[in-house]
């Protein structure tokens, strides 16, 4: 009875096989202990989004960690935002430890940079045991002594420097010792790789990082208020070339000193300024007064026979002078007491390029006569002369010695005219002469890539031309013939003068000068060397002027430093002998 009524057909569907799932009714209430595979589900889904959430915060806070300590504490939240900026927007600016920008050269070589350091000081209220301090720090600095660590933990302020700049090894070891009162304040220090190199441009900073000398001093806003680098119109490898050259010829005729500046002639821009002996930036020494001296830009001197390129380029631009015109140097000038010579006695008629060629002095003095004062003063005020280059972004220009009009006597015009009576520096000399061969563009020189100087005219294109066929004859059958480097077309005149020293000429001491240019067909550049006191020797036949000395400096620097400028080399032997057999036919 019981059997049927449970398989009766009220009940079949209530029945279930082995295994046959068990469907509950979505009205059944789940508080009671029925368990489903959807709460299963569920319940995994949360938690698995609650462990991904706790590894996501940890990991956060990992990276902050990680990336504050990588960073020596250097992101630095600007809490002192102003009210108007919070209402714009809540800015968050983050510092960079370094905050003067790096100097380049014109290809982008680093020159000058700074690196993140640390200084260490000590706040003295919180040292009890100023001695044992004192010990600690000698220990892990030695170069310090234990007296003056001493001497500064006993002062009274709350604040004192210990140690500028310390390495990361000795911040650690300073860590190390656990000392309460010891602090360490991030900064950066001015590094020079090049060391030497670039001393007189670059000049060098002090221990606050602030200029003090050089383009570091002149560019010290500009430095410190952007950090994009700056561009230099200097190269690296050019510099080097000229440097290594001027420091042999020092040591080959054992001068006190050389400078030489080269620049490009069509836009005045400075590709090398070297001036030796020099030093290193990089050390916290004191230098002698010479190594400081930057006699390219600073050396105010009496340049001698170089000033005859000037002489005879303002008398061909006044038109009272040609070129053919000729000159009896037979005789010594007059001027009162005092008399004009030429020191090789040419006795002869000469034309403008022979005066130069062999570099008379009567010569000189007889066309200047011709042309007079107001034009001579003018022309060299034109190529400033009586001014500081004040576009060679350098705190160390001089300022030319250049005489009042009322002292402008002839005689006057006349030694001005064989350079004496004008004292000026290398840079300006090499400014002149770039213009009188340039094409007749005067271009106040700059040390910057981008630097734009329009320039003004201060002689024709004819008297350009002219200036260079003359001054490449002082080279291939003059003074200048050691400089004739084959295939460049070098083209200059030299210069030695007695030295003033105390108000009165040397006759034992001299500076030599030899200012140049390349090619002459189509000159890009130009260049001044000069030799502060050469001495004479076996291999110079006992000269000390600038033909023995200035003149194959110059052809060494130009040998390798004209492929590293992508100069092309001219070697049409027939033109160079043309112009040869037509110098000697005249």
């Amino acid at each position: 009875m019981g059997f049927k009524a449970n398989f009766s057909k009220r009940n079949a569907d209530r029945f279930y096989l082995p295994g046959q799932e068990i469907r509950i009714s979505r009205g059944v209430s789940l508080t009671k202990n029925y368990t489903t595979e959807s709460d299963n589900v569920l319940t995994c889904r949360k938690r698995t989004a609650f462990s991904i959430f706790c590894f996501m915060f940890i990991y956060a806070v990992l990276v902050y960690k990680v990336t504050y300590v990588c960073l020596g504490n250097g992101i630095n939240i600007d809490t002192a935002i102003s009210s108007q900026q919070m209402a714009d927007d809540d800015i968050i600016r983050f510092k960079n430890p370094v905050k003067r920008a790096d100097i380049l050269d014109r290809n982008g070589e680093i020159i000058a940079t700074s690196l993140p350091t640390v200084n260490l000081y000590a706040n003295t209220k919180q040292i009890s045991n100023p001695q044992d301090v004192a010990e600690k720090l000698n220990m892990v600095f030695p170069e310090i002594s234990y007296d003056t660590f001493l001497q500064k933990l006993s002062r009274r302020g709350a604040f004192i420097y210990l140690k500028r700049n310390l390495s990361p090894a000795q911040q650690s070891q300073v860590n190390n010792l656990g000392i309460p009162g010891l602090e360490f304040e991030n900064c950066e220090k001015r590094i020079y790789p090049h060391k030497n190199l670039f001393a007189h441009v670059l000049g060098n900073t002090n221990v606050d990082n602030v200029g003090v000398s050089g383009i570091e001093q002149f560019m010290n806003e500009r430095l410190t208020t952007s950090t994009k680098p700056l561009y230099l119109s200097l190269d690296l490898g050019v510099q080097n070339t000229i440097r290594e050259a001027l420091l042999e010829g020092v040591k080959q005729f054992n001068a006190e000193g050389a400078a030489a500046v080269l620049m490009d002639v069509k836009s005045g821009q400075i590709i090398a300024l070297v001036s030796v002996p020099d030093f290193d930036p990089n050390e916290n020494i004191k230098v002698e007064d010479r190594q400081m001296f930057n006699f390219a830009t600073k050396g105010v001197y009496e340049a001698g026979s170089v000033f005859k390129v000037f002489n005879t380029a303002l008398c061909l631009e006044s038109g009272k002078v040609k070129v053919t015109d000729r000159f009896d140097t037979s005789r010594p000038v007059y001027f009162g007491s005092a008399k004009v010579t030429d020191p090789h006695g040419s006795h002869k008629m000469l034309t403008p390029e022979d005066i130069l060629v062999e570099s008379s002095n009567i010569g000189s003095t007889l066309e200047i006569l011709q042309v007079g004062k107001k034009f001579q003063r003018k022309f060299f005020q034109s190529v400033h002369m009586d001014q500081k280059l004040s576009k060679v972004q350098l705190p160390e220009v001089a300022k030319p010695l250049f005489l009042s009009d009322s002292r402008w006597s002839q005689h006057t015009m006349a030694t001005i005219s064989y350079g004496y009576g004008i004292s000026t520096t290398p840079l300006h000399i090499l400014s002149a002469f770039s213009a009188v061969v340039n094409g007749g563009i005067y271009r106040e020189p700059s040390l910057i890539a981008d630097h734009q100087n329009k320039g003004k005219r201060v002689v024709s294109q004819k008297t350009s031309g002219e200036m260079r066929a003359l001054l490449r004859a002082v080279v291939v059958r003059g003074t200048g013939r050691r400089a004739n480097v084959e295939g460049y077309q070098v083209f200059g005149k030299t210069g030695t003068a007695d030295k003033l020293e105390n108000g009165r000429y040397n006759h034992k001491k001299s500076i030599s000068s030899f200012v140049s240019g390349f090619p002459e067909s189509d000159p890009k550049y130009a260049m001044i060397v000069v030799m502060d006191d050469p001495k004479a020797s076996k291999e110079t036949f006992g000269y000390t002027t600038a033909g023995w000395n200035a003149v194959p400096i110059t052809k060494n620097i130009i040998t390798a430093v004209a492929p590293q400028l992508n100069v092309k080399v001219d070697f049409d032997l027939e033109k160079q002998k043309s112009i040869v057999d037509a110098a000697y036919k005249r």
